[in-house]
């Protein structure tokens, strides 16, 4: 009785997940007209926040160095690093980048305090000058972030409109050659963004990322609680800030004619660990439900809510597997007490239909991202992909249970 509640449920849970990632497929493909106001002149700001970076930096602050554009520096905040991070941004060209040192105490408390005492030496140092933060677009860059070198022109237009508070671009893995691993985080994350990301502009609910989040000053400093900074110190300060900017009535955009690139996990542990990390954030945003309910308009609303809750319900998918297996056993033994197969054809078709029907979508979208891959070869290759989600069931119980013993705290993704 209770393996067939919990299979029922799961499926019911699929069916349910399943309808909802048609819809933002359809609406992915739509066109979105954007309003625009007056052109002006703007300053971007790349943030870095660094700690033990020194393998993926020097290539990072080259690129952002060499972009096309204007008006910009970068700004590299060294988070009490212990290898040579300071001395890399040191030799860069003076006049595109800053170095900021921070120092133990105060140090190593997260991305988000990083990238809350880059705000503030911003303003204290008078590199801004009197510039209007409404014309002051803040980058986060991860250190080994590589940024397409038209950047800066595909995201400006988002900002002549005055209600856009940020803007997310695409994210890459330049190593998605070197392994199916990588390929895989590669597709997940284009399949994120072309699809999900892209629906999400229609609801109003489009999120941040950590790598490659563009955002108006002036949206930051509406942001700004007790003097501490925009960012909170989230696991998933980038989920915190996306929401928290909805609700002060910006909006945000997802652009997909460009994209940042990064370097994919190439060890299945570490990148168990690192969803983890990803999960037990998104379990803490459940703090954010209040201020949803309160503050955001009922559709951006409704969409937020259901992403929030996708933790609770990847936890209840996973008993999928399990009571399947059970569900297998018990059909055999009644096989074998029988005499004869109790097995239909639904048995086979049934979970193929649920699991892997989404496949077929994901591979075009894919394909239409990598052209050298082939339609054919993207669509078995998004097969696995539906596969390699079920790291999120190791990712997700590990991360509630850091979650319910009080541990807070997580090592860096290492850098190769």
């Amino acid at each position: 009785m209770i393996t067939e509640v919990l299979l029922w449920s799961s499926i019911a849970i699929i069916v349910m997940a399943g309808c909802y990632n048609s819809t933002l497929f359809i609406l992915s493909r739509q066109r979105v007209r954007r309003d625009r106001g007056p052109r002006a002149e703007r300053l971007y700001i790349f943030l870095l926040a660094c700690l033990n970076e020194e393998k993926v930096l020097g290539e990072s602050l080259a690129r952002i160095t060499s972009l096309p554009a204007g008006n910009f520096m970068a700004l590299v905040i060294d988070d009490a690093s212990d290898d040579r991070t300071a001395d890399i941004a040191r030799s860069a060209d003076p006049d595109q980048v800053k170095l900021l040192q921070r120092h133990l105490p105060d140090a190593r408390k997260g991305k988000g305090a990083a990238l809350n005492a880059g705000i503030r030496h911003l303003r204290e140092s008078g590199i801004l000058a009197d510039r209007d933060p409404a014309d002051v677009i803040v980058c986060v860059v991860d250190a080994d972030g590589r940024l397409d070198p038209h950047i800066v022109q595909a995201v400006d237009p988002y900002f002549d409109d005055p209600r856009t508070g940020a803007t997310q671009v695409g994210v890459r893995m330049y190593n998605r050659h070197q392994g199916v691993l990588a390929r895989l985080q590669d597709m997940e994350f284009v399949i994120y963004g072309d699809i999900f990301q892209t629906a999400r502009r229609y609801f109003g609910s489009v999120g941040m990322g950590g790598n490659g989040q563009f955002m108006r000053l002036a949206a930051l400093d509406t942001l700004m609680k007790d003097g501490n900074g925009p960012w909170s110190d989230s696991l998933t300060e980038d989920l915190d800030l996306g929401v928290r900017l909805i609700a002060r009535g910006w909006t945000n955009h997802h652009c997909t004619t460009a994209a940042v690139s990064q370097q994919a996990v190439l060890d299945v542990r570490r990148l168990v660990r690192q969803r983890s990390r990803w999960f037990q954030g998104h379990l803490q945003s459940a703090g954010l439900v209040p201020m949803i309910l309160r503050e955001v308009p009922t559709k951006a609303a409704v969409d937020l809510l259901y992403h929030l809750s996708s933790p609770v319900l990847i936890l209840l998918t996973s008993l999928l597997p399990l009571s399947f297996v059970v569900a297998v056993g018990g059909t055999v033994v009644g096989s074998v007490e029988a005499g004869r197969p109790l097995v239909s054809p639904m048995w086979i078709i049934g979970p193929y239909v649920l699991s892997f029907t989404a496949a077929y979508a994901y591979g075009w979208v894919y394909s239409r991202r990598e052209r050298g891959l082939g339609l054919v070869r993207a669509v078995l290759l998004s097969h696995l992909f539906v596969i390699y989600g079920y790291i999120w069931f190791a990712a997700g119980w590990w991360g509630l249970w850091r979650m319910l013993t009080g541990k807070q705290t997580w090592l860096k993704t290492a850098r190769t």
